[in-house]
C-alpha cells in the first residue's frame, strides 16, 4: 500500500444552508482498496459522496485526491480527474438506448477504447447486452443499476464512488453486482469507496471500513474487525442479514 492515499478526506464540514450534514470527517482511500462506508439512513454518507465530487462543495476541511487539492474544483473537472461515480437512486438517462447511456460515460478521451469498454461492461453483465438497443427507463431496477456501475466504469476510473448500490434489489442481484466490484478490484486493481445501507455485504466485499453516525466518523477498521465488533453488529447486522 501507498504511503499516500488516493483519496483524502480531512476535518470535511457540509452544510445544507444552516444545517451542518457533515461535522469534521476524516476518510482515507488507498490505491487498490475498496472501502466501504456504513451507517444508518440519514448519516450523511450519500452527502460525503457528493462532496468528493463537489457538489455541494465543503465549507470546511480539504479533499484531495491523487496528490491534488481538490475541494473548490468545479464537479466536471473533478470528474475529469478519473472520479467516477454511480449515484444512488440510479439515475441513468431514461429515454436513452443502454448504449448510448455508456456512450455518455465515456469520456470524449476515451473514445479510442469505446468498443473494448463496452464489450468489457458486456461480459461483466450480459442482460445490458441483451437490452443494449432499449431505453434506460424500460429497465428493471437491477438492470438500471448495472448499467449506473457500467457507464461509470466507461471512464476509465482511477476511484470509483458506489453509492447505495443494493438499493431495492433482490438479494440475488445484489450478490451478483457485489461479486463483479470485487472481480474488477481484483483483476484491473480498480479503487473503490462504497457507502452501502446493507452493511453485512459491503463489510464483508470491503478491506476497510467507516462507520457513520450523524455526519460524524465514528469507527474505522477492517472490514473483518466491524464485522466481528459487537456495537457495530447490534446496530447495523443483527437481522440484518440471512
Amino acid at each position: 500500500m501507498s504511503s499516500e492515499p488516493l483519496l483524502k478526506v480531512s476535518g470535511v464540514e457540509t452544510y445544507y444552508g444552516n444545517i451542518r450534514a457533515l461535522a469534521g470527517v476524516d476518510v482515507e482511500v488507498h490505491k487498490g482498496e475498496i472501502v466501504s462506508l456504513i451507517g444508518a439512513n440519514g448519516a450523511g454518507k450519500s452527502t460525503l459522496m457528493m462532496t468528493i465530487c463537489g457538489s455541494p462543495q465543503a465549507r470546511a476541511g480539504q479533499v484531495v485526491f491523487d496528490g491534488e487539492d481538490i475541494t473548490e474544483m468545479p464537479t466536471h473537472l473533478i470528474a475529469r480527474r478519473r472520479i467516477a461515480q454511480s449515484p444512488e437512486g440510479r439515475r441513468i438517462f431514461p429515454r436513452m438506448t443502454v448504449l448510448e447511456n455508456l456512450q455518455m460515460g465515456a469520456g470524449l478521451d476515451n473514445l479510442k477504447y469505446f468498443k473494448e469498454d463496452v464489450e468489457k461492461v458486456f461480459t461483466m453483465f450480459p442482460r445490458l447486452k441483451e437490452r443494449q438497443s432499449q431505453r434506460g427507463g424500460t429497465l428493471s431496477g437491477g438492470e438500471q443499476q448495472m448499467l449506473s456501475i457500467g457507464r461509470a466504469l466507461m471512464s476509465r476510473p482511477k476511484l470509483l464512488l458506489l453509492d447505495e448500490p443494493s438499493l431495492g434489489l433482490a438479494p440475488l442481484i445484489v450478490k451478483g453486482i457485489f461479486e463483479q466490484i470485487k472481480r474488477l478490484n481484483k483483476e484491473e486493481g480498480l479503487t473503490v469507496f462504497l457507502v452501502e445501507q446493507n452493511a453485512f455485504a459491503a463489510l464483508k466485499l470491503s478491506d476497510r471500513a467507516y462507520v457513520m453516525v450523524n455526519g460524524k466518523v465514528t469507527m474505522s477498521g477492517t472490514g473483518k474487525e466491524l464485522l466481528a465488533d459487537p456495537s457495530v453488529r447490534a446496530a447495523y447486522l443483527e437481522g440484518g442479514h440471512h
